[in-house]
């Protein structure tokens, strides 16, 4: 310590200050686990506020060690424990000068947004709307600067420059003499030139001093000019006082300005004003308003500043604050000495309002009791301190536009007027039809109009195919909205969702049962264990889920139905099918109310014609038309027989419907005039086809589909398949018909439920029987009564007829030739060689054919009948689909000879369980289940 200078020991003293656990880094190779063995640490911020970026422990280090070289003289060496070999990163290298290439503070742009100041508190309590809030105007000029950081002068200085001590005078002699010199105004004011007299330099301007200079070289110096320039300015000193961030003296070039100096020290605090800054020095005092550099209107300011001279900023003066439709919301400052200035002036500081006329000024000012007032006042008013004014709009509506919207490539707004010659309507709209979108129902186009007087929207109908021809106009006015309907919403309006929403039947929401469990609602199945699903459930709570968003429209359709059903009887009474749910179309999600008044406005066109449905139309209109956008009449139609119905309405308020037969062979459909809520029906000519084929399988020696003809039979239809091939096994015919098939399956389904009614009275005890103390098991039969029921509801009916197929007996015998139905179905297998024998046999199965075989022969031939088998209960379901007794009783003689392809079917005794009655009416459906699954196998076997 004793080797070094006294700054040397105030640096060490310094740096034991900012860092008090740091030793010598051969101290910290001992391992010690100490913390004051820690290398030293600097501080966040340089004297003066300035902050420090973050460093490593390496980089830290090597700017102390740096410190203490400096202050000792010598050269640099690194106290870092680290080897000399090992280079610190290249973001963290510092040159040996010192601290002069340490990173910078960070700038204004990066900085957080400065926190409101009072006077912006006050103002954003009072205009809560107001977002963001109101900031004071001008004092975001000023951005942070370093402290002490002198401020550059760029550029050319001017002619009028004021010389002064130590300003750096640059001249270059060209001619005879050649030479350069940089010279510097002394202490006393003069400049001392080589080989001239010393020039007086302080006080005068640079012409001056050029002029001179160049009259002293052309006379000492023959044939030689001088050029003049100057190099370094001199600094000078500017006390700023006052509402500044930092005051004290700012040291500034020689040509600065007010706006450097109040920059210099951190800029106008804003408890400080802009318009009344204070300049003094030895020529005296002037106020300087810096709205006039700051907006740039009005008288220039003198923002000039000499040596010897202070700054002043005052406290803030009165503000007012303007919010609204102006290009520059803010707090502006009243002018100085001013308690009001007039609203046309703050307008101005504002950038103007954004619209040229139509503005209302919404003043909130103070009363004589501290309380809000309100009020509306024109530009030439006076705004006085703490007032804020709103711009808003006069009246922010749309006034002389019309929309086009709909089935349109894009929706466009247009003047009413059309421009300023005068009136503008439907033609002149849609003068180019290229606007319109392909495929639009040209019946009817619909104006959305407001009623001037009460402005009540109503819905005003129009031809568009006569308008787009030519043919017709509508004068468009005011606040119009021109809708264009597409083909596919006239369809719309016969489809599923209207016809319920007609009936009033609305989609209700969906309710499942959710269980509530800490806090958390869960539906049944959301579990992945198969267990959790059971366990939710041991306490369901209902909750309604609401359905997908419906159509507005078919609410408001569904609330005037109900109100009125007669209203809509035409649409309701077409018959449409209700399959699919087609989606609402977009025009009538945007305007509800369109379709109750589509539909007041539609005729109904059925029968054979290409779209049947509802069509809207304007009073008067032609049946040509309508067929037109229907598509046409269909080529079987019977034009002869169209059925014409209409409600006119009376004057007594009768409504008669009126039905009349038109004959339209002549096809002059325009003469038929329609009206709202007509109703046509084109029926199809008369004829013998069928609706729905015949379907032929097996051995036919053309088997197929046929449609059939109105009236045809059996025989008929087995000629034109080319009859049956010589393999062809006729008594084993399956025939099929859907209506018969329906009925057994109700059959099925009713037996089932007269089975589980049975199984209900067992189980309570009610059974019809009485019981036995002994009796069997009870748990048992009910289980099986129980699958057999399932098995009914599962079974699926065959739906067969016992049919002669036979031709040559169908020839012979004419009355057993039957009528053929669409969806009929006619199996004829090969001739079978086996017997089959089911149920209560030692051996079920297939037996070969032998002539003159009975039903006993073929029980035998199975191994014989079981212990507990019914022999008296048995029967033989024959080829035909037949069922006759097997002929299997003690008194019976076994029964007439089976012809092969033959079902055998021996059932079980029920004598055990004959104490429950339902076990009785088992054996009852075992025939009709046996009928159909031998009739399904054989239509399966010759389908394949």
């Amino acid at each position: 310590m004793q080797q070094l200078s006294r700054h040397a020991v105030a640096i060490l003293v310094l740096v034991q200050a900012l860092a008090p656990g740091w030793s010598h880094p051969a101290a910290a190779q001992t391992g010690a686990a100490s913390p004051m063995l820690s290398p030293p640490q600097l501080p966040p911020t340089l004297p003066g506020g300035l902050p420090l970026s973050s460093l490593s422990g390496q980089g830290q280090t090597d700017v102390l060690q740096r410190i203490l070289d400096a202050a000792s003289g010598r050269s640099g060496t690194s106290l870092s424990p680290a080897p000399l070999s090992a280079a610190p990163p290249p973001a963290m290298a510092f040159p040996a000068q010192g601290l002069s290439t340490l990173p910078s503070a960070p700038t204004a742009a990066s900085a957080p947004a400065e926190p409101l100041s009072g006077t912006e508190n006050f103002f954003a309590a009072r205009l809560p709307d107001q977002q963001p809030p109101l900031r004071q105007f001008g004092y975001d000029t000023f951005r942070p600067a370093s402290p002490g950081a002198p401020a550059v002068a760029t550029g050319a200085l001017p002619d009028d420059y004021v010389l002064g001590r130590d300003d750096e005078v640059a001249i270059a002699l060209r001619g005879r003499a050649r030479t350069s010199y940089t010279l510097r105004i002394g202490r006393d004011g003069m400049l001392a030139m080589p080989d001239m007299q010393p020039v007086p330099a302080a006080g005068r301007t640079l012409r001056d001093l050029r002029a001179d200079i160049q009259n002293r070289v052309a006379s000492e110096l023959g044939g030689s000019e001088a050029y003049v320039s100057i190099g370094q300015t001199r600094q000078i000193g500017v006390f700023v006082a006052g509402e500044v961030v930092r005051p004290g003296l700012q040291p500034l070039p020689a040509l600065t300005s007010l706006l450097d100096a109040l920059n210099a020290a951190g800029g106008v605090k804003r408890t400080g004003t802009l318009r009344a800054i204070r300049v003094e020095g030895p020529n005296g005092a002037r106020t300087v308003d810096l709205y006039g550099a700051i907006v740039g209107t009005g008288s220039n300011p003198d923002l000039s500043l000499r040596e010897g001279e202070r700054v002043v900023v005052p406290p803030l003066g009165g503000v007012v604050a303007v919010a609204g439709d102006v290009t520059r919301p803010a707090i502006y400052e009243l002018p100085p000495g001013a308690g009001a200035a007039p609203l046309r002036s703050v307008l101005n500081l504002a950038g103007d309002t954004l619209r040229p006329s139509g503005n209302r000024f919404l003043l909130q000012g103070t009363d004589a009791g501290g309380r809000r007032a309100f009020a509306e006042i024109a530009p030439a008013a006076p705004l006085r301190r703490g007032d804020a004014v709103v711009v808003q709009p006069g009246a922010d509506v749309a006034a002389n536009a019309l929309r086009l919207t709909g089935h349109v490539f894009a929706p466009v707004t247009r003047s009413a007027g059309g421009g300023r010659g005068g009136g503008f309507g439907l033609r002149q709209l849609l003068s180019d039809p290229r606007v319109i979108r392909p495929d639009p129902y040209v019946r009817m186009g619909v104006v959305w109009r407001v009623d001037p007087a009460t402005r009540v929207r109503r819905f005003v109908g129009f031809d568009l195919g006569r308008v787009l021809r030519g043919e017709a106009d509508l004068p468009l006015r005011e606040a119009d909205e021109v809708i264009i309907l597409a083909q596919s919403d006239i369809l719309w309006l016969s489809s599923p969702p209207v016809q319920r929403a007609l009936r009033g039947e609305m989609s209700a929401p969906v309710v499942l049962p959710v269980t509530v469990t800490a806090g958390t609602t869960q539906r049944p199945g959301d579990s992945g264990t198969p267990g959790a699903s059971s366990a939710a459930l041991s306490a369901p709570v209902p909750a309604a889920l609401p359905s997908p968003t419906d159509c507005p429209a078919l609410q408001a359709l569904a609330v005037a139905a109900q109100a009125s059903p007669l209203r809509y009887a035409h649409a309701r009474g077409a018959g449409f099918p209700d399959i699919g749910n087609p989606p609402c179309p977009q025009v009538f999600l945007d305007y509800p109310a369109i379709l109750p008044f589509l539909l007041d406005q539609t005729v109904l066109l059925t029968g054979e014609v290409g779209l049947p449905g509802l069509y809207p139309i304007l009073e008067d209109t032609g049946l040509d038309q309508v067929l037109a956008a229907a598509g046409g009449a269909g080529d079987t139609a019977d034009l002869a027989a169209v059925e014409f119905a209409r409600e006119p309405l009376e004057q007594a308020g009768a409504i008669p419907l009126t039905r009349l037969q038109l004959d339209l062979r002549s096809r002059n459909f325009a003469a038929v005039r329609l009206s709202p809520r007509d109703a046509i029906r084109i029926p199809r000519g008369f004829g013998d086809r069928e609706i729905g084929p015949v379907t032929l399988t097996g051995e036919f020696v053309r088997p197929g589909t046929y449609d059939i003809r109105r009236g045809e039979r059996l025989s008929e239809l087995i000629a034109r398949a080319g009859g049956l091939t010589p393999q062809a096994y006729p008594y084993g015919a399956v025939f099929t018909r859907e209506s018969v098939r329906q009925r057994q399956q109700d059959g099925f389904d009713r037996t089932a439920r007269e089975l589980e009614s049975s199984l209900i009275q067992v189980a309570a005890g009610q059974a019809v029987a009485g019981s036995r103390a002994n009796g069997g098991d009870l748990g048992g039969a009910i289980n099986a009564g129980r699958e057999m029921a399932t098995a009914l509801r599962q079974a699926r009916a065959a739906g067969r007829m016992a049919v002669e197929a036979n031709p040559v007996i169908l020839a012979a015998r004419p009355e057993l030739d039957v009528l053929l139905e669409p969806g009929d179905l006619l199996a004829v297998p090969k001739r079978p060689n086996e017997v089959t024998v089911v149920g209560a046999v030692l051996n079920p199965g297939s037996l070969q054919f032998t002539t003159g075989w009975r039903a006993s022969d073929y029980v035998r031939g199975s191994g014989g009948a079981q212990r507990f088998a019914d022999g008296s209960r048995a029967f033989v379901v024959l080829p035909n689909g037949q069922s006759v007794p097997a002929g299997l009783g003690a008194w019976q003689a076994g029964g007439p000879p089976v012809p092969p392809g033959s079902l055998v079917v021996v059932p079980q005794d029920p004598s055990p369980y004959e104490t429950w009655g339902f076990i009785r009416d088992l054996t009852q459906v075992l025939g009709q289940v046996s009928v159909s699954a031998a009739a399904l196998a054989v239509i399966s076997k010759n389908a394949r």
